[in-house]
């Protein structure tokens, strides 16, 4: 019986792993607070920190990935900070990570209700994080099957939306979107206002919002 409570329940295909570390990067951070960044640092400031968020994020991938192919476990990736540095580090990492995720959550859900009060402005926000917080709860309790095709379905849509918002915008930038300016803009709003139009220690305070967006890569391990 013990040797059965140990092993993996494998239920999650690698569509749905796939999908799941694709979806979990696209967070509410990229559709609603890229705007801040923007506003903050630049153009070109977001994208340095959008970039450099992703070279962080896929170290720390690749380090994990070495470790769970070599130690595969059941547990969270904080047991590894237990077991090869010291068990009050993997203490510490649990609970940053606890917290990591306790707070995007909060903030995913209030971002989508305040989406959602442009077509339901009636309903106050905290309504919606009600619903959204039942919904997730109730798709972590029920069987993984559910969950990985729910999963898969959500970070779909995710990455259908992201593309779809990308085509547009390159038809915006290129003129073939009709709009009110005379010609394209082609990349001259990237340094309308200067190239770092905050100086550059905005680009190391966006860094902080930019590293958030990448999280959740993690969940496929």
């Amino acid at each position: 019986m013990a040797d059965k409570d140990n092993q993996f329940m494998r239920k999650m295909s690698s569509k749905h792993l796939v999908t799941l570390s694709l979806g979990g990067v696209i967070g509410t951070g990229i559709f609603l607070s890229s705007g801040y960044l923007i506003q903050e640092a630049g153009a070109i400031g977001t994208i340095i920190a959008y970039v450099v968020g992703g070279f962080l994020a896929t170290l720390v991938m690749m380090c994990l990935g070495e470790l769970s192919v070599y130690h595969p476990n059941t547990a969270s990736l904080h047991l590894y900070a237990s077991k090869y540095i010291h068990p009050s580090l993997g203490f510490t990492v649990a609970w940053l990570y606890w917290l990591a995720w306790t707070v995007a959550l909060g903030s995913q859900f209030i971002t989508m209700g305040v989406c959602l009060q442009k077509w339901f402005p009636q309903t106050p926000i905290w309504v919606w994080c009600a619903v959204f917080s039942v919904l997730i709860l109730l798709l972590n309790m029920l069987d993984i099957k559910i969950f990985s095709v729910s999963e898969f379905w959500m970070s779909l849509t995710k990455i259908v939306a992201l593309g779809i918002f990308i085509i547009l915008g390159a038809m915006a930038i290129t003129g073939l979107l009709p709009s009110h300016a005379s010609s394209a803009p082609l990349f001259t709003n990237l340094v309308s206002n200067g190239v770092f139009p905050h100086g550059v220690g905005a680009v190391f305070i966006v860094l902080l919002s930019a590293n958030f967006a990448f999280s959740g890569t993690e969940g496929s391990l």
